[in-house]
């Protein structure tokens, strides 16, 4: 009775939010229509998703650098130490630990990435973690409740209480996907210019002045070859480019990211309202968008139903209205995927 009692108090807020937001025109006013204990942050609707917030207290993480630095936020999928998180959050980061419940875990080491989703899975010691249970399906009506993660104190997981704001669909990649590098031509060929540090094409050793002549083994000789080499490429595919560097042939993988999270988009006015954004927030192939405010460390940990069940992964904050998780069913086989990925025991 309890529980149809809390279900049925979620129904009437929800309709008293829309009728006077189609009175005042604006969510904000509808919340100022309501009495402080029935706001999304107040204390009344703090309990009646208590059971929900257990969920998030044993089953997410939080994820530091060096003692006091929150980077990211983590999901646990198995109670020996397995915890996704967002995979940019954490690149080049060091000393990293994860606080689950009331423990800390050293990071034991990053065990995969998964770059068209930009998840990790990492690892601790553990062998008590209380895994997140999973919903069935991510198919759920726009306007439903959803809970994710808040601010941590060094003890407390504080849910932030949300609904499901628009139809799951595919996030294409800002500008579409890249290199990472500016190539001009030359007489030797398409010489390497710009190449920002934070482009995959930095990390997988590509440097100013090497020069590229072949991708996935297929000639590049100018450089309408690469963009007509990359018409049928999307985020997270890998490439295999061949470049020359002082007279010396070599090869590195890339894996292609968008442009604008490669090259930075032109700033906008919503940019400006929307706080810390996450690195990369385009790209993914189907979403789950929801309007849970958050910023980029409020990324990586669970999105859950009023059942507790994990709806998806916290995996950008878009914008001031925006925030993306990865359904459930594309979750479930990231999961499968970099699990496999494990070095034998």
């Amino acid at each position: 009775m309890k529980f149809f009692l809390t279900r049925r108090f979620f129904s009437h807020l929800s309709l008293a939010v829309i009728l006077a937001s189609s009175m005042f025109g604006h969510h904000a006013f509808a919340q100022e229509l309501l009495d402080t204990e029935f706001r999304t942050n107040g204390p009344l609707m703090h309990a009646l998703v208590a059971p929900t917030a257990e969920v998030l207290q044993k089953s997410s993480a939080v994820i530091f650098e060096g003692r006091n630095e929150e980077v990211s936020f983590g999901t646990i999928i198995s109670a020996d130490g397995l915890i996704l998180t967002k995979a940019s959050e954490i690149a080049e980061k060091k000393e990293l630990s994860a606080r689950i419940d009331r423990r800390s875990y050293p990071l034991k080491e990053i065990i995969a990435i998964d770059p068209v989703w930009d998840v990790a899975l990492i690892k601790v010691d553990a062998a008590d973690l209380t895994p997140v249970p999973f919903a069935e399906s991510s198919n759920i009506e726009i306007g439903t409740w959803c809970v994710a993660n808040g601010a941590a104190t060094r003890f407390q997981r504080r849910p932030m209480i949300g609904i499901i704001s628009a139809t799951t669909r595919e996030i294409k990649a800002d500008g579409g996907p890249v290199l990472g590098i500016a190539l001009n031509k030359d007489a030797k060929g398409l010489l390497i210019g710009e190449i920002p540090e934070k482009s995959s094409a930095h990390s997988a050793g590509l440097k100013k002045g090497d020069i590229v002549t072949h991708l996935d083994n297929q000639p590049m000789k100018k450089r309408e070859d690469v963009a007509k080499f990359m018409e049928n490429r999307k985020v997270g595919d890998e490439v295999e480019v061949t470049f020359l560097r002082e007279g010396k042939e070599q090869k590195a993988k890339v894996t292609l990211a968008g442009r604008g999270d490669t090259f930075g988009a032109p700033a906008t006015r919503n940019d400006a309202m929307s706080g810390e954004v996450s690195k990369r927030r385009s790209g993914f192939p189907r979403v789950l968008q929801h309007d849970i405010m958050g910023n980029n460390k409020t990324c990586g940990g669970p999105l859950l139903d009023l059942d507790g069940k994990c709806i998806g992964m916290n995996i950008a904050r878009a914008n001031r209205c925006e925030s993306f998780a990865i359904p459930v069913e594309e979750l479930l086989q990231v999961i499968e995927k970099l699990k496999a990925k494990q070095p034998a025991p």
